[in-house]
């Protein structure tokens, strides 16, 4: 019963986000799951930057909680300012435990302020970490093109310092497909199936890994792939979706008949085949190339009459505009197992926006039985287009 309860729950979510229109990284990578500000960012943010161990802790006097001075051994300077000098040690106005049995070395964010250092930021370092390396690498590519930016980053994925392999993979997770798409066709195949075949690789990356092996790999790295598709415990992961495209893109056709497969099988795990789906919309909308456009609509046509996904189905058949299947959808409304209020407005949204005047007749209709519905509908469609009245 948790697990049905949790499902509904994400298909809710999901829909609710389709529902409005509210941005879900269709500009960011398609087959990562972890954006947002990186250590470059952070850096380009600060006053300054630095590097180095704390030592010689005071608390203040007053006693106020965490009150007091710390001094930075300066090792590194990422990012000068001017009121650094040429000090090699710098008191902060911050106390900072310290073990002088085991010394940390951090990467301390300042801002300067009226002539006065704050520190904001503390990351642990690892003694023997590359971070130093990794941050002054990404400065001297920073102005670069995304491809070439993306290429220094690869080489950091599998970094033995999580903060740096996270980054670099965050880097990855903030791109556009497009971004990466040629840079990757150059990338050392036998690596990232290396990373793919490792079991200490957290799952979480296996949609981005796959999906540019999908570029660089050949007939027996596609092997490896169909095997992670069929082992169930990596079927679960959270990169299936990039693990269906990589496959497809190294074979075509064997790859596609596995995501027709799925889809049409309603008694595939709901997750299962929502990764599916999000392999289909990959190919629409980066990759028409691999497969067909008419394929795909029929591949999300198999999941209307599922009731737990037809919802979603029907969202990307109405931003495709494939108004041809407008009588299958409205037909939809006759069906007990899919009356469900987010299916009822999946197909109201497809109607307000298809032109057939069977549509409009199915609209005006719900105008007369629930005007309020309606008109809802039709605001967070305005939201979602941009249009306003």
């Amino acid at each position: 019963m948790a697990g049905t309860s949790l499902r509904r729950f994400l298909i809710l979510g999901i829909a609710l986000l389709a529902s409005v229109g509210w941005p879900t990284g269709a500009t960011s990578c398609p087959f990562c799951s972890m954006q947002g500000q990186t250590l470059i960012g952070d850096v380009n943010q600060a006053s300054m930057v630095l590097f180095g161990t704390f030592t010689n802790a005071k608390l203040d006097a007053s006693g106020d909680f965490g009150q007091g001075s710390t001094d930075l051994i300066i090792e590194a300077v990422i990012k000068s300012h001017e009121i650094l000098g040429d000090k090699k040690v710098l008191t902060l106005p911050r106390y900072v435990p310290t073990d002088k049995n085991s010394p940390t070395k951090f990467l301390v964010f300042c801002d300067v302020f009226k002539g006065k250092i704050d520190p904001y930021r503390g990351v642990p370092v690892p003694t023997d970490s590359d971070m130093v390396k990794y941050i002054k690498g990404a400065l001297d590519v920073k102005d670069k093109t995304i491809a070439v930016r993306l290429r220094y980053y690869f080489d950091y994925l599998d970094d033995k310092d999580t903060e740096v392999s996270n980054d670099a993979y965050k880097e990855f997770g903030n791109a556009d497909y497009k971004d990466y798409r040629d840079m990757a066709k150059e990338l050392p195949a036998d690596k990232i199936a290396k990373w793919l075949d490792d079991p200490n690789t957290p799952a979480f990356r296996y949609g981005l890994y796959a999906s540019m092996l999908g570029h660089c790999g050949t007939a027996k790295h596609a092997a490896l792939l169909r095997t992670m598709l069929d082992d169930p415990q990596k079927r679960v992961s959270t990169g299936v979706d990039g693990i269906l495209a990589g496959y497809t893109m190294l074979q075509p056709k064997a790859g596609w008949d596995y995501i027709h497969a799925i889809l049409k099988d309603p008694s595939k795990e709901f997750m299962l085949r929502y990764a599916a789906l999000r392999a289909v919309r990959f190919f629409w909308d980066s990759r028409p190339d691999v497969i067909n456009k008419e394929q795909l609509v029929g591949g999300v046509c198999e999941l209307l009459g599922q009731s737990d996904i037809a919802d979603l189905a029907i969202e990307d058949l109405r931003k495709w505009g494939r108004w041809e299947i407008s009588d299958r959808i409205l037909d939809l409304q006759n069906k007990k197992s899919h009356d469900i209020p987010i299916i009822r407005r999946s197909i109201l949204r497809f109607a307000l926006s298809c032109p057939d005047k069977k549509a409009m007749t199915f609209v005006e209709q719900c105008r007369k039985r629930d005007p309020e519905m309606v008109k809802d509908t039709e605001e967070l469609l305005k939201l979602e287009t941009g249009k306003t009245s």
